[in-house]
């Protein structure tokens, strides 16, 4: 694309973590007030928030309101969890506790528009590569914002999450991330948790020779319905992984190994369905190649019709590092 650099060899500075979190105890009134449900953490309630690593903060859960068998893993789960050789997890509202597409919108001043955007996205009931690009004509985002975005309001890390990673990599398990967002806002996530850039597989933005948006890498894997898919199946062939599970919060990552081999028609046409529901073709059908575990998140986004359909639904990720080895 001629007269257009990405954002990877476009940003002025480097961004991390470190920059823009401080490495010192916190005080109480950096606390983050505690949160009566998991969905108020996506809320725009408060617009001024200290830059604190979100590990650190108390944020209490509540159990799902639907009445979930998954809630308790089966032996057969436990055992492909305690046996991954790599596990994936989504980013926003699973690693983060923000929607990071919906945090630039609001920074560029387009947050209730692409936030319903993002929802249709998530549950499935638009294509993915059409909500990207439907939120991405909204944002148009500089190189500035999005490097201003990216100091002002820092990703805030999920509670948890270092732990699980730390507990994981010790276990010689690999790590990799696989998101719908974009590598800039990834990156200082990854830094600070101790993921290598070349685990991140998510999408890119384009910007002209002055820094302006000239829209999204359509190559990337993760820019369109089913991508995640393929970007796991990819992992798995170049690693040659003989287990692996994907961790995440909605439709897009429930795609990765579920039995909607077909796409995005059939995911669509029963995603209001259990799977004990579902057709015997459908549930039976998992994506070759792809996760032999999707694990529901839903410490900050309950999504019903995604978590009917786990393999476990887990509110706090102490729950997975307590099975671990």
């Amino acid at each position: 694309m001629a007269g257009v650099i990405s954002a990877r060899a476009g940003l002025s500075h480097s961004l991390s973590v470190t920059q823009t979190v401080p490495n010192r105890p916190l005080q109480a009134s950096q606390l983050a007030t505690r949160c009566t449900s998991p969905s108020f953490l996506s809320a725009k309630l408060c617009k001024t928030r200290p830059l604190v690593v979100a590990a650190a903060m108390e944020v209490s859960k509540e159990a799902p309101s639907a009445d979930f068998a998954n809630r308790q893993p089966s032996k057969g789960v436990l055992e492909t969890w305690c046996n991954a050789d790599a596990v994936c997890f989504d980013v926003d509202s699973t690693v983060c506790l923000d929607e990071g597409i919906d945090e630039l919108a609001d920074f560029c001043g387009a947050g209730k528009a692409v936030a319903e955007w993002t929802a249709k996205a998530m549950t499935g009931t638009v294509p993915f590569e059409e909500a990207l690009a439907a939120r991405l004509s909204l944002i148009k985002p500089s190189l500035s914002q999005v490097d201003d975005c990216l100091v002002k309001r820092p990703p805030r890390i999920s509670p948890g999450i270092a732990d699980l990673i730390k507990k994981l990599k010790a276990n010689n398990t690999d790590v990799f991330l696989v998101s719908g967002g974009f590598r800039q806002m990834i990156k200082p996530v990854a830094s600070e948790l101790g993921i290598p850039p070349e685990n991140i597989i998510a999408n890119q933005l384009l910007f002209g020779t002055s820094g302006e948006y000239a829209g999204f890498d359509p190559t990337e894997p993760t820019s369109r319905s089913g991508g995640k898919a393929l970007a796991v199946q990819q992992i798995r062939q170049n690693h040659g992984y003989k287990t692996l599970v994907m961790i995440g919060d909605g439709a897009t990552d429930l795609e990765v190994c579920n039995w909607n081999a077909p796409g995005y028609y059939i995911r669509c046409k029963y995603v209001s369905l259990a799977r004990d529901q579902l057709p015997a073709v459908v549930k039976d059908a998992r994506q070759p190649g792809g996760a032999d575990l999707f694990i529901c998140y839903a410490g900050v986004q309950m999504r019903e019709a995604v978590a009917a359909k786990a393999d476990w639904v887990v509110i706090d990720f102490q729950e997975l590092i307590s099975e671990l080895p």
